[in-house]
This record gives C-alpha cells, sequence and structure tokens, in this order.
C-alpha cells in the first residue's frame, strides 16, 4: 500500500516515480482502478502544490486518458504532472502506456457510448499533442495556472 504525500491510503499505484518539487510521476497498473486513482493522485498533488483551481479539470481529463490507455494498451500506464520552469503558468499533465500508436481523435455520434476523450482533452486545455516514446507513447496536454 503507498500513501499519497501523507493522505490516506492509495491503492492501485505500482509505484510513485518523483513527488517532489516541480514534477510529480506515478506508474499504474492496466486495471479499471487505474482511473480512480490517477484521479485521487493528481487531485491530491495539486492541492499540494495549491493548484486547486485545476484540480478537477486536470483529474477529469487524465481520466479520459488513463481510460484511453486501459481500453486499447496493457502494460502500466504513467502518469505525470510538470511545472515546467520555461514556461511560467503552464501545468503539463503527461499519461503514457506502452502502445506505440498515436491516438486519434473521431467524432462520435450522439448515441456513442464513447470517442469523446480527445475532443474533450483538445477543447478544455491550453495545447495537446502525442510524442513517441522509448516503449510506447505519451499523451501530453497543457492547463494555463492562474496568476
Amino acid at each position: 500500500m503507498k500513501t499519497d504525500m501523507g493522505g490516506p491510503p492509495v491503492w492501485g499505484v505500482i509505484g510513485v516515480i518523483d513527488a517532489e518539487g516541480d514534477c510529480a510521476e506515478w506508474t499504474f497498473p492496466a486495471e479499471p482502478g487505474a482511473v480512480r486513482t490517477a484521479r485521487q493522485v493528481v487531485r491530491g498533488q495539486l492541492r499540494g502544490w495549491n493548484l486547486d483551481s485545476l484540480a478537477d479539470l486536470a483529474a477529469l481529463l487524465v481520466s479520459e486518458l488513463v481510460t484511453n490507455a486501459l481500453r486499447h494498451a496493457t502494460g502500466p500506464i504513467g502518469v505525470r504532472l510538470v511545472r515546467p520552469s520555461d514556461l511560467d503558468g503552464v501545468l503539463r499533465v503527461e499519461v503514457s502506456d506502452p502502445l506505440p500508436d498515436p491516438p486519434r481523435e473521431r467524432a462520435a455520434r450522439p448515441e456513442d457510448e464513447s470517442g469523446r476523450g480527445l475532443q474533450l482533452v483538445a477543447s478544455s486545455c491550453r495545447r495537446w499533442g502525442t510524442r513517441p516514446g522509448a516503449a510506447g507513447k505519451t499523451v501530453w496536454f497543457e492547463l494555463a495556472v492562474p496568476g
């Protein structure tokens, strides 16, 4: 069992890679509980950084990307929050998985039960994109930090 920076127990985290300074990073197993746990740790970290105003949106977008990773990939899912020193006023959020194929936005029909996650990300953030990794890919987005 791991704890979220001294908070309540957080189940389903493979490891907290870093939670100091301006970067926090976690790895989750590819299991359904990862979505809920990812939301928890993102909210907790943003509270710790006094970025409560971004917590709900960041947690929602992370849950969409982690859900996509669970649907299409097997293996661990990484979540990373970064406050880049070279980009003042920006929070970068990254979700990584072992599948190399980049996600594709698609137009969901009104009766479709899925297919809106990337549209939600694209319409809610400052910028977003993907980049290949050594094993898989990372989908990232940036949110403006209120001044």
